[in-house]
Formats: structure tokens, C-alpha cells, sequence
């Protein structure tokens, strides 16, 4: 006796087991592989006609012989009755059930024929639709990332509105100059190495709030915590203004503008030095270079924004810190971060979420490895990670001198033919080697242009907003607004003044 057969017959499995085996015996009446191999199967002819009578109804179509294509669709219905009735009888097709529809299939097939639908003529046809059918795409494609891409850079009336507001509420208010200044009990706060150090490198006021604020509601202790904001000149006077107003449960915060960091200058950054040369100016911001041949992201002028390259100084903007945790603008915390700053990176300068569950987020996807300095250093099925949300080691960073490391990249690539875009690729090459990965847990991915597990997000420390689709932004994905817009506090009389909704 079979040693399973209780267990099949107690879970309603073993019945099933003998129904499909006489389900076997009653197809031994008609074998579908064997009539669809044999030359002289009815079952087989008629799939014939039918697969070539689709092919001329289109062409009908296309020609606008509507009678004629109506008379082809109405004779392929016919003879798939036909089939689907052998089907359910699981017996073959006779001679005499077929002899008119293989009649009347081929009379027409004939006539398609007279009218020139020959097999040449359908090609060249089906090609030249398939080539207008690509190129359509193609535009629509193109267009739709061009749209997408100018959308997703918009200053929205809302977010423009309040910089003006608080910049103009900082000069006027002399008592919140005075509140900021008055702050200075909280300097040695942002040396204080016993605290968890945050950094933001942003433009983008309500983005930064959300962030401070999401982090200070999920944490124990916030007390414990210090944000240091960088903005740039046009922005700081609205950033210090709203971060002297408002209180985020005790959280030291310090605004800072990188137009104040002396070292930051050309004789000692790459990307500064690009800038000053005049064809590197044309491929960004005149868009004509290459006759548009480079698709719009890869000429986006934000990756030659400072701020969005200043996470590779964090050494020199924070000289005194020894470890940092790095939050882009487009993130929301959900949980408490405090546990990252116990996490050993084993001497590691970057502790970082790998993104390698599929081929897309290696390393090959994201660098040119026809380049012999590529290929010569770099594995190509090496694992991708995350910027967003990054645990620094500064102490490794300066012994390793990772800075240099970058600027070493930065001057190879002047011509981009070792990457095209953004800074997730120089990042692939400064840290590698030097990246320790962290449980997918703290930051998950794709709120910006994707559909996330239920249940990343519900394990989820960090949400990360990457994508064009901002939550801030009308073309934002609408389910997942909820879970950024919980931090803006709504009511604040200057975001109501800002039509902010």
C-alpha cells in the first residue's frame, strides 16, 4: 500500500488524483498533439485558415473592404464552433462536419488572393505597421518623459509662495532673528558626538519638514537628535525663518548655505570646475549639443547642483562629527533611526541598502563597462545600493580619504563616458568595497514611480519618495500621499495662506 495514500485521503487530495487519471482515459479519444501533426487532420486544416484569415480581416480592414472583412470574421467564427464542439466531445473531426467550412474558408482565402492579400503583400504590409506602430511609441514615449521630467522639476505656486512669505517674515521679524540667534545654548550640541547626527542637503522647505518632523514623531528620544540642514543662498533666510518658528518636538536643528563654505570652490571641486566650461554649459542648459540625441534625464542640470553633490563632502562640512546619517528631501520615517548609530560597519565607510533583487540594480546597468578603467576594476554583477538614507562612518571616511577617491572619478568622466547620470554612480565607485550592507528594513524604495509590497512598507523604517513622482506634486502617486502628507501640518496659517491642500 502506498505509505501516502491516508495522508492524500484525509486532506481531499487523493480523489483529485483519480479523477485526472480518468480524465487521461477519455482524452485518449482525441490526441491534439497527434491531429495538429497530421497533414491531413480536419482540426489542423482549419487552424490553418483561421490563423491565415485573421491576417487577411486585418488587411481588409486596412484597405477598407469592410464587407469583406465581415464575411472572414464571420466564417472564423463558424469553424471555431467547429473546434470547440470536437473539443468537448473529445472526439476528431469527420469529413462530413468539415467539408463545408473548409469550402466556404477556402473560397474566400481564394478571393483574398484575386485581391492581391498575398503572403508578399502582407508582409510588407505588417512591416511598414509594424515600423509607423514603433516609431508612434517611440514619440509618445519620448514625449512622455520630456513631460514627465519638466513636471516632476516644477517649483509648484504653493512651495514658491511660502519661500517668499518666510523670507520676507525673517527680514521684517527681528524677534525670530532673535529667537534663531538665541540658539547659541544649542552649539555644542553640534559637535556633541554622543547624539544622533542627521544631514539634508535640500532647496525644497516643506520636503526637509516633513522629514525632520517624521523623524522627531517616531523617535524615543528626541532630545538626542540633531538635523543639520544645508540650503543654498536664495533659501536660507525662508529655511532659518520656518525652522525659528516652529518646534519639532525638541529637535536641534541648524540651517547652513553652502555658498559659505570657503573650501568649496573650483581649484578643489570637480564638478565646479565642469561647470566653468562652456560646452559642459551647453549639454546641460541649452539642450542642443547633440541634436537630442541624449534622452532629457541624462541632461537634467540638478546633477551639477551642489547640493546634490555635497553628500561627498560630508567630512568637510561636518568636521567635528564622526558618524552621520545622510536623509535625501524625499523620504518619510516611520520608524525610530536611533538604532543605526549602533550598527557596526566593520570598518566600512558606507552602511547602505543593497538593491540588487534583480539584474537592473547592478553594476553593469549603471556604468559603461565597454571602458577599459570599468572593466578593470569593477564586477559587473557587483551589488547596487540606495543613496537616501546612508549611515557615514567620517572617521574611515578620512582615513581612506573617500573624498579623493571621488574626485579621482569625477575628473575621468569628464567627456560622461564612464556614466551619464546623477550621482549614484560615482557613489557605486567611491564606495566600493567600502559599503557594509544593511537589513532592507531601514529603507525601502519606489514611492516616487512603482508599486511597493504592503508589507515593506509596513516593515519600513525609511520610505523613499525616488522617482519623478513626488508626493508634494500633482503628478505624485495618489495611495501613497497619505503616507508624506500625515507629517505637514496642514493648519499652519502660512501653508493655508499658500493654498497648500
Amino acid at each position: 500500500m502506498d505509505p501516502l495514500r491516508p495522508f492524500l485521503a484525509n486532506n481531499n487530495l487523493y480523489p483529485v488524483v483519480q479523477k485526472t487519471y480518468r480524465h487521461d482515459k477519455i482524452m485518449e479519444g482525441l490526441n491534439i498533439t497527434e491531429e495538429m501533426l497530421n497533414s491531413n487532420s480536419f482540426t489542423r486544416q482549419l487552424n490553418d485558415q483561421i490563423s491565415l484569415a485573421k491576417a487577411f480581416v486585418v488587411i481588409a480592414k486596412e484597405s477598407n473592404n469592410l464587407q469583406f472583412a465581415w464575411e472572414l470574421s464571420a466564417q472564423i467564427h463558424n469553424s471555431q464552433m467547429l473546434l470547440s464542439n470536437a473539443a468537448t466531445r473529445r472526439v476528431p473531426l469527420t469529413t462530413r462536419e468539415t467539408e463545408r467550412a473548409i469550402h466556404d474558408m477556402a473560397l474566400l482565402l481564394y478571393q483574398a488572393q484575386q485581391l492581391h492579400y498575398d503572403s508578399a503583400t502582407m508582409i510588407m504590409r505588417f512591416k511598414a505597421k509594424i515600423q509607423a506602430l514603433e516609431e508612434q511609441m517611440n514619440s509618445v514615449s519620448e514625449k512622455s518623459s520630456k513631460y514627465g521630467q519638466i513636471a516632476a522639476e516644477e517649483v509648484p505656486k504653493s512651495l514658491y509662495c511660502l519661500g517668499v512669505r518666510l523670507t520676507t517674515e525673517w527680514f521684517k521679524n527681528f524677534n525670530l532673528q532673535k529667537k534663531f540667534k538665541d540658539k547659541r545654548h544649542v552649539v555644542m550640541k553640534l559637535k556633541d558626538n554622543s547624539l544622533h547626527h542627521f544631514c539634508i542637503f535640500s532647496d525644497n522647505i516643506i520636503a526637509t519638514s516633513v522629514v525632520v518632523n517624521s523623524t522627531a514623531m517616531n523617535c524615543k528620544n528626541p532630545n538626542m537628535i540633531v538635523f543639520h540642514l544645508v540650503t543654498d543662498e536664495i533659501n536660507y533666510a525662508a529655511m532659518k525663518a520656518w525652522f525659528a518658528m516652529n518646534d519639532f518636538r525638541g529637535v536641534t536643528v541648524e540651517v547652513q548655505k553652502f555658498e559659505d563654505f570657503t573650501w568649496l570652490n573650483a581649484s578643489y571641486v570637480p564638478v565646479l570646475k565642469q561647470l566653468q566650461d562652456s560646452e559642459i554649459q551647453s549639454y546641460y542648459f541649452s539642450g542642443n549639443s547633440d541634436e537630442g540625441r541624449t534622452p532629457i534625464k541624462f541632461r537634467n542640470p540638478k546633477y551639477l547642483s551642489m547640493l546634490n553633490h555635497l553628500r561627498f563632502y560630508i567630512p568637510e562640512v561636518f568636521p567635528a562629527l564622526k558618524k552621520v546619517v545622510f536623509l535625501d528631501d524625499d523620504v518619510v520615517v516611520q520608524k525610530d533611526l536611533s538604532g543605526l548609530f549602533s550598527i557596526d560597519l566593520n570598518e566600512n565607510v558606507n552602511g547602505a541598502v543593497e538593491t540588487c533583487m534583480e539584474t537592473f540594480h547592478r553594476y553593469h546597468k549603471y556604468l559603461n563597462y565597454s571602458h577599459p578603467l570599468i572593466r578593470a576594476h569593477f564586477d559587473p554583477d557587483a551589488c547596487g545600493w540606495a543613496f537616501g538614507m546612508n549611515v557615514f562612518d567620517l572617521v574611515e571616511w578620512r582615513k581612506k580619504n573617500v573624498t579623493g577617491l571621488y574626485h579621482y572619478w569625477q575628473e575621468k568622466n569628464v567627456d560622461r563616458t564612464l556614466w551619464k547620470l546623477g550621482t549614484l554612480p560615482p557613489g557605486l565607485l567611491t564606495f566600493y568595497g567600502l559599503t557594509e550592507p544593511l537589513d532592507p528594513s531601514w529603507h525601502v524604495l519606489g514611492f516616487g514611480y512603482t508599486n511597493v509590497d504592503p508589507q515593506l512598507i509596513e516593515r519600513g523604517a525609511v520610505l523613499h519618495f525616488n522617482g519623478n513622482s513626488k508626493p508634494w506634486l500633482k503628478i505624485g502617486i495618489e495611495k501613497y500621499k497619505p503616507l508624506w502628507e500625515k507629517y505637514v501640518e496642514y493648519s499652519h496659517p502660512l501653508l493655508q495662506q499658500c493654498n497648500f491642500h
